[in-house]
Protein backbone atom coordinates (compact mmCIF):
# COMPACT_ATOMS: atom_id res chain seq x y z
CA UNK A 1 0.00 0.00 0.00
CA UNK A 2 2.85 2.20 1.17
CA UNK A 3 3.93 2.13 -2.29
CA UNK A 4 0.87 2.85 -4.17
CA UNK A 5 0.55 5.31 -2.15
CA UNK A 6 4.18 7.10 -2.82
CA UNK A 7 3.55 6.56 -6.79
CA UNK A 8 0.18 7.91 -6.10
CA UNK A 9 2.15 11.21 -4.36
CA UNK A 10 3.86 11.90 -7.53
CA UNK A 11 0.70 12.58 -9.57
CA UNK A 12 -0.93 14.12 -7.04
CA UNK A 13 -1.64 18.35 -8.23
CA UNK A 14 0.47 20.94 -7.14
CA UNK A 15 -2.57 23.37 -7.02
CA UNK A 16 -3.23 25.72 -3.91
CA UNK A 17 -5.24 23.73 -1.28
CA UNK A 18 -8.44 25.90 -1.60
CA UNK A 19 -10.40 25.45 -4.93
CA UNK A 20 -10.08 28.68 -7.37
CA UNK A 21 -13.28 27.67 -9.47
CA UNK A 22 -16.11 26.12 -9.20
CA UNK A 23 -18.65 25.12 -5.91
CA UNK A 24 -17.98 26.35 -2.73
CA UNK A 25 -19.50 25.32 0.24
CA UNK A 26 -23.14 26.59 0.25
CA UNK A 27 -23.51 26.52 -3.62
CA UNK A 28 -26.29 25.37 -5.37
CA UNK A 29 -25.63 22.55 -7.64
CA UNK A 30 -27.25 22.63 -11.63
CA UNK A 31 -28.09 19.24 -11.98
CA UNK A 32 -26.30 16.87 -14.49
CA UNK A 33 -26.80 13.98 -17.09
CA UNK A 34 -23.82 11.58 -17.76
CA UNK A 35 -24.28 8.23 -18.98
CA UNK A 36 -23.23 5.73 -16.73
CA UNK A 37 -21.32 2.13 -17.10
CA UNK A 38 -24.78 0.31 -18.00
CA UNK A 39 -25.33 2.93 -20.61
CA UNK A 40 -28.20 4.61 -19.15
CA UNK A 41 -28.08 8.39 -18.34
CA UNK A 42 -28.21 9.52 -14.25
CA UNK A 43 -29.00 12.79 -13.16
CA UNK A 44 -29.49 14.04 -9.47
CA UNK A 45 -33.48 14.13 -10.41
CA UNK A 46 -33.27 10.89 -10.85
CA UNK A 47 -32.80 10.03 -6.92
CA UNK A 48 -36.71 11.50 -5.64
CA UNK A 49 -36.16 10.41 -2.20
CA UNK A 50 -32.81 11.42 -1.55
CA UNK A 51 -31.72 13.82 0.92
CA UNK A 52 -28.46 14.82 -0.65
CA UNK A 53 -25.82 12.97 -2.84
CA UNK A 54 -22.07 12.05 -2.35
CA UNK A 55 -20.45 12.63 -5.41
CA UNK A 56 -16.77 11.69 -5.85
CA UNK A 57 -14.60 12.85 -8.32
CA UNK A 58 -12.70 9.04 -8.98
CA UNK A 59 -11.03 6.95 -11.67
CA UNK A 60 -9.64 3.80 -12.63
CA UNK A 61 -5.61 3.97 -12.48
CA UNK A 62 -4.78 6.43 -10.14
CA UNK A 63 -2.91 4.25 -6.94
CA UNK A 64 -5.32 6.83 -4.78
CA UNK A 65 -8.20 6.39 -6.25
CA UNK A 66 -7.75 2.53 -6.23
CA UNK A 67 -7.01 2.38 -2.60
CA UNK A 68 -10.53 4.36 -1.63
CA UNK A 69 -12.34 1.83 -3.73
CA UNK A 70 -13.59 -0.05 -0.72
CA UNK A 71 -14.35 3.07 1.42
CA UNK A 72 -16.39 4.62 -1.42
CA UNK A 73 -18.16 1.71 -1.71
CA UNK A 74 -18.81 0.95 2.00
CA UNK A 75 -19.88 5.16 1.78
CA UNK A 76 -23.10 4.15 -0.44
CA UNK A 77 -23.94 0.75 1.51
CA UNK A 78 -24.12 2.64 4.47
CA UNK A 79 -25.63 5.77 3.61
CA UNK A 80 -27.50 5.43 0.46
CA UNK A 81 -30.88 3.63 2.49
CA UNK A 82 -30.68 6.80 4.50
CA UNK A 83 -31.26 8.84 1.62
CA UNK A 84 -26.95 9.94 0.72
CA UNK A 85 -26.28 7.54 -1.95
CA UNK A 86 -22.97 7.87 -3.72
CA UNK A 87 -22.78 8.94 -7.42
CA UNK A 88 -19.05 8.55 -8.72
CA UNK A 89 -17.90 10.05 -11.67
CA UNK A 90 -14.79 9.66 -13.72
CA UNK A 91 -13.32 13.08 -14.59
CA UNK A 92 -10.19 11.71 -16.75
CA UNK A 93 -9.55 11.39 -20.38
CA UNK A 94 -9.23 8.58 -22.16
CA UNK A 95 -7.33 10.20 -25.03
CA UNK A 96 -4.35 10.83 -22.29
CA UNK A 97 -5.18 7.74 -20.66
CA UNK A 98 -6.34 4.82 -22.07
CA UNK A 99 -6.70 2.76 -19.24
CA UNK A 100 -9.55 5.50 -18.03
CA UNK A 101 -11.84 4.12 -21.32
CA UNK A 102 -15.92 3.62 -20.79
CA UNK A 103 -14.66 -0.08 -21.24
CA UNK A 104 -12.13 -0.13 -18.54
CA UNK A 105 -14.56 1.91 -16.46
CA UNK A 106 -17.57 -0.79 -16.73
CA UNK A 107 -14.99 -3.91 -16.23
CA UNK A 108 -13.80 -2.44 -13.20
CA UNK A 109 -17.37 -1.51 -12.29
CA UNK A 110 -17.87 -5.22 -12.40
CA UNK A 111 -15.21 -6.28 -10.97
CA UNK A 112 -15.55 -4.40 -7.35
CA UNK A 113 -19.24 -4.96 -7.46
CA UNK A 114 -20.25 -1.11 -7.39
CA UNK A 115 -23.36 -0.59 -6.24
CA UNK A 116 -23.51 3.02 -7.47
CA UNK A 117 -23.70 4.62 -10.55
CA UNK A 118 -20.13 5.63 -12.21
CA UNK A 119 -20.70 8.16 -14.09
CA UNK A 120 -18.48 9.28 -17.24
CA UNK A 121 -17.77 13.05 -18.01
CA UNK A 122 -15.67 13.02 -21.28
CA UNK A 123 -15.79 17.11 -21.68
CA UNK A 124 -15.07 17.72 -18.35
CA UNK A 125 -18.09 20.01 -18.22
CA UNK A 126 -19.71 18.32 -14.95
CA UNK A 127 -15.68 18.37 -13.18
CA UNK A 128 -15.53 22.19 -14.23
CA UNK A 129 -18.68 22.82 -12.80
CA UNK A 130 -17.84 21.44 -9.86
CA UNK A 131 -14.32 22.82 -9.52
CA UNK A 132 -12.65 19.05 -9.20
CA UNK A 133 -9.39 18.62 -9.11
CA UNK A 134 -8.15 15.47 -8.03
CA UNK A 135 -9.36 11.70 -7.50
CA UNK A 136 -10.66 11.48 -5.14
CA UNK A 137 -12.27 14.39 -4.48
CA UNK A 138 -15.77 15.01 -2.70
CA UNK A 139 -18.31 17.12 -2.71
CA UNK A 140 -20.65 16.28 -0.11
CA UNK A 141 -25.02 17.44 -1.19
CA UNK A 142 -27.76 17.66 0.41
CA UNK A 143 -31.37 18.36 -1.45
CA UNK A 144 -33.35 21.52 0.59
CA UNK A 145 -35.95 24.08 -1.08
CA UNK A 146 -33.54 25.99 -2.37
CA UNK A 147 -31.56 23.15 -4.39
CA UNK A 148 -28.93 20.83 -3.54
CA UNK A 149 -26.46 22.79 -2.09
CA UNK A 150 -23.07 21.82 -0.85
CA UNK A 151 -21.72 21.17 2.12
CA UNK A 152 -18.72 19.66 2.63
CA UNK A 153 -15.95 19.82 -0.42
CA UNK A 154 -12.61 17.23 0.27
CA UNK A 155 -10.89 14.19 1.50
CA UNK A 156 -12.99 11.31 2.05
CA UNK A 157 -10.86 10.60 5.24
CA UNK A 158 -7.30 11.81 6.60
CA UNK A 159 -6.16 8.07 5.96
CA UNK A 160 -5.21 7.64 2.44
CA UNK A 161 -2.45 4.93 3.31
CA UNK A 162 -4.94 3.06 5.75
CA UNK A 163 -2.82 3.29 8.83
CA UNK A 164 -3.08 6.69 10.51
CA UNK A 165 -4.50 5.99 14.14
CA UNK A 166 -6.15 9.68 14.43
CA UNK A 167 -8.18 8.78 11.30
CA UNK A 168 -10.63 11.31 11.07
CA UNK A 169 -13.82 10.52 8.50
CA UNK A 170 -14.71 13.62 6.82
CA UNK A 171 -17.50 12.58 4.44
CA UNK A 172 -19.49 10.12 7.25
CA UNK A 173 -19.06 12.73 9.75
CA UNK A 174 -20.38 15.34 7.85
CA UNK A 175 -23.49 12.95 6.56
CA UNK A 176 -24.28 12.19 10.09
CA UNK A 177 -24.39 16.22 10.68
CA UNK A 178 -26.68 16.60 8.64
CA UNK A 179 -29.01 13.80 9.12
CA UNK A 180 -29.03 15.38 12.72
CA UNK A 181 -30.01 18.91 11.26
CA UNK A 182 -26.80 20.39 11.89
CA UNK A 183 -23.98 21.60 9.43
CA UNK A 184 -20.96 19.99 8.94
CA UNK A 185 -18.36 20.80 11.55
CA UNK A 186 -15.67 20.12 9.11
CA UNK A 187 -17.02 21.67 5.87
CA UNK A 188 -13.53 21.88 3.62
CA UNK A 189 -10.84 19.60 3.49
CA UNK A 190 -7.53 19.39 1.01
CA UNK A 191 -8.68 16.68 -1.25
CA UNK A 192 -5.48 14.46 -1.73
CA UNK A 193 -5.28 12.12 -4.58
CA UNK A 194 -4.12 12.30 -8.60
CA UNK A 195 -4.36 15.60 -10.56
CA UNK A 196 -7.21 15.22 -13.55
CA UNK A 197 -5.93 14.53 -16.64
CA UNK A 198 -7.52 16.84 -19.13
CA UNK A 199 -8.38 16.34 -22.75
CA UNK A 200 -6.13 18.41 -24.96
CA UNK A 201 -7.50 21.49 -26.09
Amino acid sequence: MKNLFLIGLLLVSSVAFAQTNGYKVGDVVKDFSLKNVNNKTVSLADYQNAKGYIVVFTCNTCPVAKAYQERVSNLNNTFAATGYPVIAINPNDAGAVPGESFEKMQVLAKEKNFSFPYLLDPEHVVTKQFGALKTPHVFVLSKTGNGNVVEYIGAIDNDAEGDNPDKVNYVENAIKELSAGRNPTVSFTKAVGCSIKWKKE
